[in-house]
């Protein structure tokens, strides 16, 4: 509960305590305050354990922890029942994220735009894809003077 107070709170707090309290009052404000906390568990505790009572022996393995989402989660990705974690091997992000660095950048595309502007095709320069691949580079494409722009019946 309170894993997350360093030494210098803790003694910042107890010199806080005294200071408010008094040093003549203040074991009895512990003991009331460790009683409060032991009676609040206690009911906690036996709330769960009714709860437990009144669901039957199928929720026998029941914890209240699972209601948490995140635990509820994670428990059902752990689960190897549906594959996940072959599926989650799977992925290399790496690769993939470098795959999709090197189309963004056009490097791959460079080697093979050389090849192809070396034999003289049009074709692959005004499609806008090098090689099978999309050029995802801003560069303006001029339209040849035959071309037309689409003609969309809807929009009219």
């Amino acid at each position: 509960m309170f894993n997350d107070i360093g030494a210098l709170e803790l003694v910042t707090l107890v010199v806080l305590a005294v200071l408010v309290f008094g040093p003549d009052k203040l074991p009895k404000v512990i003991q009331d305050v460790t009683r409060t906390i032991r009676k609040i568990r206690e009911f906690s505790d036996s709330a769960k354990q009714d709860i437990r009572q009144e669901l039957g022996p199928e929720f026998k393995d029941f914890e209240f922890e699972d209601l948490n989402p995140k635990t509820f989660i994670r428990k059902q990705l752990d689960n190897d029942e549906l594959g996940l974690k072959e599926i989650r091997n799977g992925f290399d992000l790496k690769k993939e994220m470098a795959e999709v660095t090197d189309a963004v950048h056009g490097r791959e595309s460079e080697s093979s735009s050389d090849s192809s502007s070396s034999s003289g095709s049009s074709a692959s320069s005004s499609s806008g894809s090098v090689g099978g691949r999309i050029d995802m580079t801003k560069k303006p494409q001029t339209p040849a003077l035959d071309d037309r722009p689409p003609f969309d019946a809807d929009a009219t």
